[in-house]
């Protein structure tokens, strides 16, 4: 089994903590840029990309700043993706950073999928 290695990329989004956090906290947040559409029963995730599905459960949660999933297939209990929201004290510039993992071979494959869901994730909020 090859170990992962953790990434996180920041992304600036032109939005209100309260209203980006909609958009991640939340199924049908999630469902208007991440995935086709997405369900949630309690804890546990459902994503459903062109048919196919794959469940993440909520590891922990702080609303309107944070939450993050384990995809339940992944072996290694330890990989994870988090989106958190960071707001600098001074200009109040507000920040999603994603945090996630993947194989060392994959890793730009992966930064290149984030940077084209955030964009989509900007468009879908008007904040591109």
């Amino acid at each position: 089994m090859s170990t992962k290695i953790k990434f996180e990329i920041e992304f600036p989004i032109h939005a209100s903590p309260q209203m980006l956090y909609q958009y991640f906290g939340t199924a049908s947040g999630l469902s208007e840029w991440f995935a086709d559409n997405v369900n949630s029963r309690g804890e546990i995730f459902t994503f459903i990309w062109d048919g196919s599905e794959e469940k993440a459960k909520v590891l922990q949660e702080r609303p309107g700043e944070k939450i993050k999933f384990r995809w339940l297939e992944q072996e290694d209990e330890k990989t994870f993706f988090e989106f958190k929201i960071e707001v600098d004290e001074i200009t109040h510039d507000v920040s999603l950073i994603v945090t996630d993992f993947a194989d060392e071979d994959e890793v730009e494959e992966s930064k290149m999928f984030w940077e084209n869901q955030i964009d989509e994730l900007k468009q879908t909020i008007g904040a591109a």
